[in-house]
């Protein structure tokens, strides 16, 4: 039995119980994750989570801020068709073998299941048979993901959305990231609108302060452009290399340095790519980093970039590193997507769609404007402080799990149930 940890007295969540299971980050690593389950336990929930272990996460089990956390190992880290089908296999083997000891040492009555991948509703539907209520935490729309990663549909992406209707049908409430999501959970998932609540992934103004910058991230040049996130194709770091290589040789300028805290499937390849485009002394992969040195290279930078390619799956999305940076009141250069604009608005200039170069002399004509930079800084910053920053997010948290705790009024939710049932018994 894993050592005792003391629950909040705070009433909300007395007597409530939750396990949260989340497959691609391990935890506290994943933000978004951690900080629903402090918010929980701070309200009385007992809350379990389940996740894949990771660089500094390594322990099987420990309870941190009264959470109870428990890690599985993974196989491999996922590369194509069956490195993909390995991985989640062995996810979920983990995953139902973890909720079961979870359920005899502590217990729960809610399965909060964050994707991606939209696999989870399979663990929730076997739940549920028991009485247990399932919450589908909406991080990713996958099959939008699928078609950035493969630049294809076909039938896997046919099974996404498959996949992603059964979890709709399976979840008693939906948190949605933003409102674009919510408008998927409501048209493709036909979730009731009652049913449905946004959530952001508000930044914590207590973690994000701003720390003595660091010189030498510079490398003696005049400039520092951040950049916080995955290394991907779909995170756009190609496009980033591009717009480099154009402000080194086209534009002709040696006094900007890249730093790129983030790790991912992609970072050796990117290292090679800016290799391979002669910019390799203008940009620093640094590789996954702890929050010190993220802040560092965030408190050092004179304007943040996010490259994220234009396509369906980022025009919906909102990013966490967006968040950061205007938490830590840095000017943005982006292209421009839906919803990185609502979130940023006037703290961040707007790049065409994929265009390297539109990108490289944004970032550029902001280096050089030193007042705008102030000036979008400081809206960015006020923004996070007046309407994103998570304590105006956590109440929309806790008004969800009441929906998930309340009575199912709806008449459809019997039905729900008998198609869940119908079709675990064809499967």
């Amino acid at each position: 039995m894993p050592s005792s940890c003391a629950e909040s007295g705070r009433p909300r969540g007395a007597g409530r119980k939750v396990l949260i299971i989340v497959q691609n980050l391990p935890v506290p690593f994943d933000r978004r994750v951690w900080q629903e389950a402090s918010e929980l336990a701070a309200n009385g929930y007992g809350v379990s989570v389940i996740c894949p272990r990771g660089r500094g996460c390594e322990a099987r089990y420990e309870c941190l801020s009264g959470v109870h956390i428990y890690r599985h190992p993974l196989p491999l880290e996922a590369r194509g068709f069956w490195g993909y089908l390995i991985e989640y296999a062995a996810s979920l083997f983990w995953e139902l073998t973890l909720a079961v000891k979870v359920l005899r040492r502590h217990g729960f009555d809610v399965i909060h299941a964050c994707n991606p991948p939209d696999d989870l509703f399979l663990i929730g539907a076997l739940f549920k048979l028991l009485g247990k209520r399932f919450l589908f935490d909406h991080h990713d729309i996958n099959p939008e993901l699928y078609e950035a990663k493969f630049g294809r549909r076909g039938p896997l992406y046919r099974l996404m959305r498959l996949a992603e209707r059964l979890t709709f049908l399976t979840a008693d409430v939906t948190i949605a990231t933003n409102e674009s999501y919510r408008h998927i959970a409501i048209t493709r998932g036909r979730m009731r609108p009652d049913r449905v609540f946004v959530v952001r992934s508000g930044p914590s103004l207590e973690r994000l302060r701003p720390v003595p910058p660091a010189p030498e991230l510079k490398r003696g040049r005049a400039f520092l452009v951040g950049y916080v996130g995955v290394m991907g194709q779909q995170e756009g770091i190609p496009y980033l290399i591009e717009a480099v290589r154009h402000i080194v040789y086209g534009l002709r300028r040696d006094d900007v340095q890249f730093a790129l805290a983030g790790g991912g499937p992609s970072l050796e390849q990117m290292r090679r790519l800016a290799a391979d485009r002669g910019v390799a002394a203008h940009m620093t992969f640094l590789g996954r980093v702890p929050d010190g040195e993220l802040l560092e290279v965030l408190s050092t930078a004179e304007v943040c970039v996010n490259p994220d390619e234009a396509n369906a799956m980022n025009d919906k999305s909102t990013m966490n590193k967006i968040m950061e940076y205007m938490a830590l009141g840095k000017p943005i250069v982006q292209f421009d997507l839906t919803e990185g604009r609502f979130s940023a608005g006037a703290s961040s200039l707007y790049a065409k769609p994929n265009d390297a170069v539109d990108l490289a002399e944004k970032i550029v004509a902001l280096l050089d404007d030193p007042e705008r930079r102030a000036a979008m800084g400081r809206f960015g910053r006020q923004r996070v402080e007046t309407q994103l920053a998570w304590p105006y997010e956590a109440p929309k948290l806790l008004a969800a799990y009441d929906a998930a705790f309340r009575g199912r009024e709806s008449a459809t939710e019997p039905r729900r149930r008998w198609a869940v049932r119908r079709w675990l018994a064809r499967s």
